[in-house]
């Protein structure tokens, strides 16, 4: 069957509901992106009905359709210039009122345009009830229908309705009547635009009233024509003498017009029995935005999402990474050794694996701003913070997305999309990366674990908490005074009443945004790792210092020399698998030690708990010693020869992979660097880390662990911490300073992708990296040099 194709765009003002019907309309055959040059969000969905197929657009949730805010010319833009079949405006019943002044704007571009009355419930519980018929009544028959949009009601009708309405191509003639000074100064502003008109596509009537108003965007749009320049000047002079004539500013005046229409339409069609009345929500209102708990009330919850997101969140991350884990396993036990195995294994596994670790964390994050959002708390958190915020140059919103940078700055930088301003949007963007996040706190942990001591180590973390809070304050204002100066966006937002939101809108909100990062951000990322993989890999061939292989050849031969001596020739055997026992009881000893390291793996060698394995493993042993007189010293003396051997045999694979490491062109890289980080206090194995951290910063520590000769190494890792204390180069000042670059130097790949998604430019996201490495610098150098001057340097 061929069904009927129509285009209805959504409009409406935010928290009117408008984005819950598109979600329940339209379901999982959504797609979302960008409108083209904004970072405005844009989203299409389809829904089939009978004989008819719409394509739904959910254009911006706006008040208006002035032109001081993106959202708001995105939206005149699409409806002129796409032309959607119908306009559908989402009415929120219980602040129609307000409401309405967006529907007069509508009706005044003169395409064909369907009401719904929403959340009529709401309106109902409140005590308002709303006469539809008088409505259409008043705006020239525009046609009206009901809908609950949190249960999903009325929306079949409303599309129906719609499908009726996009029959008729015509407008269905309103005219508001602003007064005689304002009409007779649009109908000389008419025939000069008639021309225009065609290349420009608005309504002549509309365009005319623009002009009066001062439309910055439209002026700009007429600029562009050709001879244009003789109509400017005339639109001009008539606007003066219009303000001359009704004595004030003509926007404003407009504006009163369309307020003093709708107030009196409002009072036509609205029957309200108490206007008075205390809602529930002015009940709950009274303790989660009260002076003295909305505080604590609002720590308190974010608390609990900052957990949910990056505590539980960490347990499916550590599901995804092991399960990546014995994936690159598989691979590399069924290719052949060689750079192909490298690549895939390293570079393309382990990138993509890197990737979607971030993944339950992204789910839980929008699955709470989802719940905050919907619920209409959301609201109140921005007005609880923005009075602290603003002395800082930023708005009460950014609060929500800075506090998730103590976890990631990936979400962070996406939750950035709630501020409407795009200074305060850019500004949020640009300081969040100074946030510590969980990536960052395992490179202090060793850092603190092997130059500090215990008794002062937490208030050192602290401090370096305390440092990004302090430098994003500092820098916010910096750029609120330069970059993104101009007067501050008024805190003006809506507090919708308290909703219990559904579960369908949550759930198509979190797969919406995960999806969108796992296309956008991570082929970047898998890009990243995969030159990373190169970097540190080539060139292939290097001369190194040591024959390696004739090193290792040495040490088997070494070992076989002694086990034979020590082990074998005392017992008359040439293996030890001659004696039956003798084996046993080697198992047996290894069994105890390998229990012993599993035990203590993350415990500090100075612990009581460390202590109390030590013991017990001693007591064992002892007690396999009394059970085994005869054997167990052979046995002992064979697991300690064995442990050597392969200690020394890891020792000098590991020197190898440094030494390759130096000779990369990664090293090399850290070779060239140093000179310019030597007033800091670090050398090229730091520069190397550093370069290396700028894909995650996680990666530091596994760079130093690779460097020092170490292999594989994380914050537990106990070789890496005496490393680290052992190297002369290294001390608590060095150790303090590269704390600080690392909180403040380039964000990771992840949020630089991000960061050039959430502004649609790569210039924001090469600023990020220059002006973060450069302001890094110079706190560094001041806290080393400092350091040095006060005697901290030995």
């Amino acid at each position: 069957m061929t069904r009927k194709k129509i285009t209805a765009a959504l409009v409406g003002n935010p928290n009117s509901g408008k984005t819950t019907i598109f979600n329940n309309v339209t379901g999982g055959r959504q797609h979302v992106g960008n409108y083209p040059g904004v970072t405005v969000e844009k989203k299409e969905g389809y829904k089939n009905l009978g004989d008819k197929e719409f394509a739904i657009i959910d254009l911006p949730g706006t008040y208006s359709l002035t032109a001081y805010s993106q959202e708001e010319v995105v939206t005149r833009n699409f409806i002129v210039n796409d032309k959607p079949d119908v306009v559908i405006d989402i009415l929120d019943a219980s602040n129609l009122e307000r409401n309405l002044y967006l529907t007069i704007q509508l009706l005044e571009l003169e395409h064909p345009l369907l009401l719904a009355l929403n959340m009529v419930d709401v309106a109902e519980d409140l005590g308002v009830k709303i006469n539809d018929s008088k409505l259409s009544q008043c705006l020239n028959g525009a046609p009206v229908v009901r809908t609950i949009g949190v249960r999903n009601e009325g929306t079949d009708a409303m599309l129906l309705a719609a499908a009726e309405a996009s029959d008729n191509k015509q407008s269905n003639g309103f005219k508001l009547d602003y007064g005689s000074d304002v009409e007779e100064a649009i109908k000389k502003l008419e025939p000069l635009l008639v021309a225009l008109h065609n290349e420009i596509k608005f309504p002549v009537r509309w365009l005319a009233l623009k002009l009066l108003e001062n439309d910055v965007n439209i002026e700009k749009s007429l600029a562009k024509l050709s001879s244009s320049d003789s109509v400017i000047n005339e639109c001009d002079k008539i606007r003066i003498e219009l303000s001359h004539k009704i004595g004030e500013d003509v926007e404003l005046f407009v504006a009163g017009q369309r307020y003093q229409f709708v107030g009196k339409v409002y009072l036509q069609i609205a029957d309200v029995r108490d206007a008075h009345a205390i809602t529930t929500s002015d009940k709950i209102d009274k303790v989660l935005t009260n002076r003295l708990f909305g505080l604590p009330i609002f720590f308190g919850l974010m608390w609990v999402v900052f957990n949910l997101v990056f505590t539980i969140g960490d347990i499916p991350s550590g599901w995804i990474e092991d399960a990546f884990g014995k994936l690159g396993e598989f691979i590399g036990s069924v290719m052949s050794d060689g750079p192909l195995k490298s690549l895939v294994v390293d570079g393309i596994i382990g990138g993509v694996g890197g990737v979607l670790t971030f993944i339950p964390g992204i789910i839980l994050l929008f699955l709470a701003i989802s719940i905050l959002e919907d619920t209409g708390y959301m609201a109140r958190a921005a007005f609880i913070m923005d009075r602290m915020m603003r002395k800082f140059g930023l708005h009460g919103k950014s609060f929500i997305p800075l506090l998730l940078g103590f976890g990631c700055s990936v979400p962070a930088i996406m939750g950035s999309r709630m501020l409407e301003n795009p200074r305060d949007r850019m500004i949020t963007i640009l300081v969040s990366p100074l946030m510590s996040c969980s990536a960052k706190l395992p490179v202090y942990t060793v850092l603190i674990a092997a130059f500090f001591d215990p008794s002062v180590a937490g208030n050192v973390l602290f401090s370096i908490y305390i440092l990004g809070i302090v430098l994003l304050m500092i820098m916010a204002s910096i750029y609120r005074k330069t970059l993104f100066k101009g007067e501050s966006e008024p805190f003006v937002m809506e507090l919708p009443p308290y909703r219990v939101p559904t579960l369908k809108s949550i759930i198509l909100h979190m797969w919406e945004r995960s999806s969108l990062y796992l296309k956008k951000a991570g082929t970047i990322i898998l890009a990243a790792s995969i030159l990373m993989w190169f970097l540190t890999n080539y060139p292939s061939e290097v001369e190194y210092s040591k024959d390696y292989d004739a090193l290792t050849v040495q040490a088997e031969e070494t070992y076989t020399r002694q086990v034979s001596e020590d082990v074998l020739a005392p017992l008359n055997i040439e293996d030890i698998e001659q004696n039956e026992q003798l084996t046993a009881l080697v198992g047996e000893i290894q069994d105890v030690n390998t229990e012993f390291d599993e035990a203590t793996a993350e415990l500090g060698e100075d612990s009581a708990e460390y202590a109390e394995f030590e013991t017990a493993k001693t007591e064992k042993m002892q007690q396999i010693e009394t059970d085994n007189p005869e054997l167990y010293a052979s046995a002992a003396k064979y697991v300690e020869l064995t442990a050597s051997l392969e200690e020394e045999k890891t020792h000098l694979e590991n020197e190898q992979t440094g030494e390759k490491l130096e000779k990369s062109y990664s090293g090399q890289l850290g070779k060239f660097v140093e000179p310019v980080i030597q007033p800091l206090g670090f050398d090229w194995r730091v520069g190397v880390s550093l370069v290396a951290g700028v894909t995650a910063k996680e990666v530091v520590l596994s760079t130093m662990g690779t460097i020092y000769s170490l292999g594989e190494t994380d914050e537990n890792s106990k070789s890496l911490k005496h490393a680290l204390a052992q190297d002369p180069n290294l001390n608590p000042l060095v150790a303090y300073s590269l704390m600080v670059f690392v909180l403040i130097y380039s964000p990771c790949l992840a949020a630089l992708a991000v960061m050039k998604r959430e502004t649609n430019s790569w210039k924001w996201p090469a600023f990020s990296l220059l002006y973060g490495t450069a302001l890094a610098w110079v706190v560094t150098f001041i806290v080393y040099q400092g350091g040095k001057l006060l005697g901290f340097g030995s």
